[in-house]
């Protein structure tokens, strides 16, 4: 089993930036494909951006690229996800997740993934 915990959101201005973090234990960080996704009230969970356990080549989707930073150290099984330039449209309740068999195709797609934490909530707003 592996136990996700997030950590980091909060109210924001729009413009300004955030960093999410994500601890996980009890399992194979190293091994194991991660990602960021968000749900927004009344919407379907999406995804925002993923690696692949070699931590090269990291995936965002088209509304944060360029924006958002994803990153993960296997040393300390943490994953993080910088957030620049925010919008009111990044207000959402953001998810770790993780999975040991992910493939490319499946990176982001919710339901292929085994293991989620239980989110942090950031608010955009001025």
């Amino acid at each position: 089993q592996v136990q996700l915990a997030e950590s980091g959101g909060g109210l924001v201005q729009p413009g300004t930036s955030l960093k999410l973090s994500c601890e996980a234990s009890g399992g194979a960080f190293s091994r194991s494909t991660m990602s960021w996704f968000r749900q927004a009230t009344g919407k379907q969970r999406e995804f925002v951006a993923g690696l692949f356990r070699t931590g090269y080549n990291p995936y965002y989707s088209a509304a944060v690229k360029g924006r958002f930073a994803i990153n993960r150290d296997n040393a300390k099984n943490t994953l993080t996800l910088e957030m620049n330039n925010l919008t009111p449209e990044d207000t959402a309740t953001y998810f770790c997740a993780a999975d040991h068999r992910l493939i490319l195709s499946s990176l982001r797609n919710p339901d292929a993934y085994d293991y989620w934490g239980q989110g942090t909530q950031v608010t955009v707003s001025s």
